[in-house]
């Protein structure tokens, strides 16, 4: 199709700010090297959006996080019949909004880690009931968002109530969970070639036992391992299970799954991120680098999925990819 002028809208207001605005930089750049017109429309929230909108033919989303993530842009450019790669609004609420995503994930038969979502009641009882349900190690986070961004990990009801309390005032939302032992995992799914694949499965090396939003944007922090040094009938499951979990909740295009994989072999889905980072050195981009994709194509092919509105490629024909 002809995309026209392509808006890349990036920065926003959510505490991913940074990233979205260097996701921004680098897939202008992509499109632009590859003879598309395509330029960066910067903005600090959605009072600045509605201009420049009416200046574009296409707009690729590289927000992360907050309204940017949530389905709210998407519901924005759906009406202005606007045209935009990747997940509608209800795959990208749906994903941001972690325990319905979990609800429907268990649903269709993936394994997610068992947990609580705080819903006002007395903070102290609320994580007494979690920590006697669910033992410790335990993770608690917000309800929505990404990048790790305020995630702890805590080992003691002193830290966990000071842990939960933070979490709420800060973010206006909990969600506490069980902490899976085993290898931090994570997948990329990509619609090329009329079909969703899993891209290769990219293990997290870590120091500690969390990967913290400041992990993954700090050099030598996090040791990032693809493919994962897994069985082949190991690394299948999990591509499985990682494509299995975008098709689930009816992303589009692509995503980025993160899982745990426990010691006796399960896959558990943590998150599913329907605008995972595109910066030259985040996990989407060296994940399809794995299987020869540089990082131009992968930006066109993102670009592709535009006019794709169905989550799991033609008749069912998602596959992992080698």
């Amino acid at each position: 199709m002809d995309y026209g002028k392509i808006g890349v809208i990036a920065g926003g207001d959510s505490s991913e700010r940074a990233i979205s605005l260097l996701s921004g930089e680098h897939v202008t750049t992509a499109l632009t090297g590859l003879g598309y017109h395509a330029a960066l429309i910067e903005i600090d929230n959605l009072d600045n959006l509605i201009p420049p909108l009416r200046k574009v033919d296409t707009v690729f989303n590289c927000l992360h996080g907050g309204t940017g993530e949530d389905g709210t842009v998407q519901i924005l450019l759906d009406v202005l019949e606007i045209p935009y790669p990747g997940s509608g609004p209800q795959a990208s609420a749906l994903a941001m909004d972690k325990p319905r995503a979990k609800e429907v994930l268990t649903r269709n038969g993936i394994a997610v880690p068992r947990g609580y979502t705080y819903q006002g009641e007395e903070i102290d009882l609320f994580c007494a009931r979690a920590q006697t349900t669910l033992g410790y190690p335990l993770i608690c986070k917000p309800s929505a968002g990404g990048s790790s961004v305020g995630v702890w990990i805590v080992e003691s009801e002193s830290v966990l109530v000071k842990a939960a309390a933070q979490i709420i005032a800060r973010f206006g939302s909990l969600l506490i969970e069980e902490h899976i032992a085993g290898h931090e995992l994570t997948v990329g799914v990509l619609h090329r070639q009329g079909v969703g694949e899993a891209l290769p499965v990219i293990e997290i090396k870590l120091a500690d036992r969390l990967f913290t939003y400041k992990d993954k944007y700090s050099a030598g922090v996090a040791e990032f391992l693809v493919p994962a040094p897994l069985d082949q009938g190991t690394a299948a499951r999990v591509q499985k299970v990682g494509l299995a979990a975008h098709c689930a909740l009816g992303c589009v295009g692509f995503s980025r799954i993160d899982l745990r994989l426990s010691a006796d072999g399960i896959p558990y889905v943590l998150e599913v991120n329907t605008l995972p980072g595109i910066t030259l050195k985040s996990l989407l981009p060296l994940a399809a680098a794995a299987v020869g994709i540089t990082f131009p194509q992968l930006v066109e092919t993102m670009l592709e999925t535009t006019l794709i509105r169905k989550s799991c490629g033609q008749n069912g024909s998602d596959t992992p990819a080698s």
